[in-house]
């Protein structure tokens, strides 16, 4: 669990750790080396959601090590919780972390429907987005309720358990109008607008509820506003909303207006655009608390469609500002900052869970290039304050950014679990380090997987396929061991991004063969 104290004292330590360098190897991917298999990156990212089940599994799942979990959630308030995402490697449901990972797989589904179908993998597709929207409108018991998370980080951490054994507390918290949380419920409304469109074709039904949720929770976002870590303290410390709710709310407004076409949704994204951060706040990372970038985008995306003149003007500063992350990126910024990399050439934001900066930044890299092709502008480029950047060059860091994942990196190692010859075997997660529940289904007490597991020097005894770790340092340095959880912890968010970039890759190849 990516905790914010955690953070904080890591990184007064890390400098005096001594870490494990891994031996450079060739993992392809690098010049004259053989190509990745992009598609088997996309069929592993889809299987990790299912490892991060909450809930009763279903027939067909496919990561047969995990069995029912959680089936109480939600019980002790009267409310049926059962179900969701654990965000990482405890036995927590955080709703802003979950709903962050269905809006960027949503977001993934809906720009690159035709490669992922190619692949053969939308039906898992579809299946790990409806498994949190699902979720959601469970959580959505009432127009102004939102249930926000299920369990405590204090008491999850204090024993280290599979989720089918825990017995730690599921106390259920919510945001509502005495205790608003606009951020989190901002983000739900962006998930469930984003999935409708998702959904729309082949479940008009579904696309429907989703959306009629969405927009009771974009009302109840804007009308009782507030942080959802001020009115869940149990939140504060391991998922602090540090940019606070305005990026959330304009996010939101903009989904929403790309799902129904109403013109009010624009014109609030417009008319906030100032106070809430849109058009002055120059951001240089996204994640699942940053949405400045993301947003930024999308805005921009409306300005290149050419059809709403009325805005043209703050559209345009919307526009300058997602240009600032993207030239940051490229290194193209000047003075004006941008993001570091390592000598490795991987993006480095931070030093805990680098992973979801690399994963966001491949991700709107690849958007924003197809955006600016679609507009038909000649030649698609961006201007950076050291000079224009073509859509392709674009496209050529995302994938360079892919591939660092994937193993052409300094350690030879890929940090997607379970692709490739070297990947991390050690991971920082609860239910991977035990052993199998369908193996051995007796009961692992709260301390005993301390002692009996978590210790252990070995490999873990089941793979999380699929997963995106923290990865290496700023040195492209990192170290295997299951308490190195600022490198060797995975979460939903890192990997959701990537399902659009898999499949994207896959394609570009596929058609480079045929020609």
């Amino acid at each position: 669990m990516a905790t914010r104290t955690k953070m904080l004292l890591s990184l007064a330590i890390c400098v005096v750790l001594a870490l494990v360098h891994l031996p450079i190897t060739t993992a392809g991917g690098g010049e004259g080396a053989a190509p990745f298999n992009y598609k088997k990156a996309l069929h592993s990212s889809l299987l990790y959601f299912e490892a991060q089940r909450s809930g009763r599994l279903p027939h067909n799942q496919r990561v047969k090590w995990r069995g029912h979990s959680g089936l109480a959630d939600g019980l002790q308030q009267g409310v049926d919780l059962v179900g969701g995402y654990y965000d990482a490697g405890d036995n927590v449901k955080f709703g802003l972390l979950m709903a962050f990972t269905v809006t960027m797989l949503s977001w993934s589904a809906m720009e690159f429907a035709d490669d992922i179908t190619a692949t053969g993998e939308w039906r898992h597709v579809l299946e790990a987005i409806k498994w949190g929207t699902d979720y959601f409108i469970k959580a959505h018991t009432e127009p102004y309720v939102l249930w926000a998370e299920v369990g405590d980080g204090d008491t999850d951490h204090y024993c280290w358990q599979r989720p089918e054994d825990m017995t730690t507390s599921r106390q259920a918290y919510k945001v509502d109008r005495d205790n608003p949380g606009s951020d989190l419920v901002g983000e739900t409304a962006a998930a469930l607008a984003a999935a409708s469109m998702v959904f729309r074709r082949s479940n008009p039904h579904y696309a429907q509820v989703l959306l009629h949720h969405a927009e009771q929770l974009f009302e109840f976002g804007d009308k009782y506003r507030g942080k959802y870590d001020s009115s869940i303290g149990e939140a504060y410390s391991y998922y602090a909303s540090v940019s606070g709710y305005g990026d959330e709310m304009l996010w939101a407004a903009l989904w929403l207006h790309r799902a129904t076409g109403k013109a009010s949704y624009l014109d609030y994204a417009v008319d906030m655009a100032d106070e809430f951060g849109g058009t002055s706040w120059a951001i240089t990372e996204f994640s699942w608390d940053v949405k400045y970038a993301g947003l930024q985008i999308l805005a921009t995306k409306v300005l290149l469609e050419g059809k709403h003149p009325e805005h043209k003007a703050t559209l345009e500063k919307y526009k300058a500002k997602a240009e600032h992350y993207l030239c940051a990126c490229l290194n193209k910024n000047g003075d004006a900052g941008n993001v570091n990399r390592t000598a490795g050439g991987m993006l480095f934001v931070r030093q805990w869970n680098n992973m979801q900066y690399v994963t966001n930044a491949a991700f709107l890299l690849t958007v924003y290039s197809r955006y600016l092709t679609s507009a038909g502008q000649e030649p698609p480029v961006l201007q950076c304050p050291d000079g224009p950047a073509h859509a392709d060059e674009l496209r050529s860091l995302a994938r360079a950014q892919t591939d660092y994942v994937l193993g052409a990196n300094p350690a030879g190692v890929s940090y997607l679990v379970g692709y490739g010859p070297r990947f991390p075997r050690r991971m920082h997660h609860r239910g991977a380090s035990t052993v199998s529940h369908r193996g051995d289904g007796r009961f692992i007490g709260c301390m005993q997987g301390y002692d009996n597991w978590f210790l252990r020097r070995g490999a873990n005894p089941n793979v999380v396929v699929g997963a995106i770790v923290g990865g290496p340092d700023h040195l492209d340095r990192f170290r295997d061991r299951r308490d190195n959880y600022m490198q060797t912890e995975a979460c939903t968010y890192n990997t959701a991004p990537m399902v659009d970039i898999f499949a994207h890759l896959h394609g570009e190849m596929a058609i480079t063969k045929k020609s």
